[in-house]
């Protein structure tokens, strides 16, 4: 197999397995399990780093208040979906999580039309069109707005907007989100221990180790994620960003048992059916691209 497209893949098969990790977790508040994600991430990033001695790219950061301001927002709307997909995990939600990465290249299209003043193309008005049809009719069948999906799909979205326009690369941004973030899941942390409801370390051994361990777990893939982007096209790249998605449905099915109704499976039927318009569509364009 190509290199690019294995490291692609086992990037997404790692991203589709989190809820099998995340569910190991589900006795600790989820506020609590970001805090712990983003410090022990900040601290395996640091260590990569050093490992790389790729530190050259901090001095003129420091000096760019714009940048830093940008990638504050970012660290921002990468918490806030970090915090609503380990809410949904640990409260019987996957199946609406993986709807929410699903929609996820929809609602860039849409933030391209918006935002970059992109110009869609009729395949992809009809895609759009649909995926916004099953979002209503998952509404309508459900009696409440699948908020958990949209706010996924929409916090991710506007995230990759503004890291497709940052400065710095997928490495580096992260250090910098989980450093400007650190502070703040220290403080938190702090504050916990002097109300003594530290939850670090844990009686069990085991979730001492998951807590520790959410700073590979969330680096390894990203890097993965990186390696793999540099290497493939981004017509087979958005082909192969569903089978993370697609992991999660089948574990929130058959793993979780979550309820998954005829109905239910209609909306997402709508959805579905809009990405293979929207991806064949890219898939041709790119093909006919000298």
């Amino acid at each position: 197999m190509h290199p690019g497209v294995l490291s692609a893949i086992l990037a997404y098969a790692c991203w589709g397995l989190f809820p099998l990790y995340f569910r190991q977790l589900g006795g600790i508040a989820p506020l609590d399990v970001v805090v712990h994600r983003i410090v022990w991430s900040a601290a395996f990033l640091l260590l990569v780093l050093a490992a790389r001695r790729q530190w050259s790219w901090l001095h003129g950061v420091v000096r760019q208040p714009k940048v830093l301001g940008a990638f504050a927002v970012s660290a921002l709307l990468l918490s806030a979906n970090w915090l609503v997909y380990i809410w949904a995990v640990a409260n019987d939600h996957v199946i609406d999580a993986s709807l929410g990465y699903f929609l996820t290249p929809l609602v860039n299209v849409m933030l391209g039309y918006t935002v970059l003043h992109e110009r869609l193309r009729r395949a992809q008005w009809v895609a759009v069109m649909l995926a916004a049809a099953g979002v209503l009719w998952l509404g309508v069948q459900g009696g409440q707005v699948p908020w958990i999906a949209l706010v996924l799909a929409c916090t991710f979205g506007a995230y990759g907007l503004l890291r497709k326009t940052a400065a710095l690369g997928a490495l580096e941004g992260l250090v910098l989100e989980t450093m400007l973030l650190a502070p703040l899941a220290l403080g938190i942390l702090g504050w916990a221990a002097w109300r003594g409801r530290d939850v670090f370390p844990t009686p069990g051994g085991l979730t001492t180790v998951l807590l520790v361990g959410l700073g590979p777990v969330t680096a390894i893939p990203l890097l993965l994620f990186a390696a793999g982007a540099r290497r493939i096209r981004l017509a087979t790249l958005g082909l192969l960003q569903y089978i993370g998605p697609s992991i999660q449905l089948v574990l929130g099915v058959w793993v979780f048992h979550e309820p998954f109704t005829p109905l239910r499976m209609a909306g997402f039927g709508l959805i579905w059916a809009a990405l293979l318009i929207y991806s064949a569509e890219g898939w041709r364009t790119s093909s006919v691209r000298p």
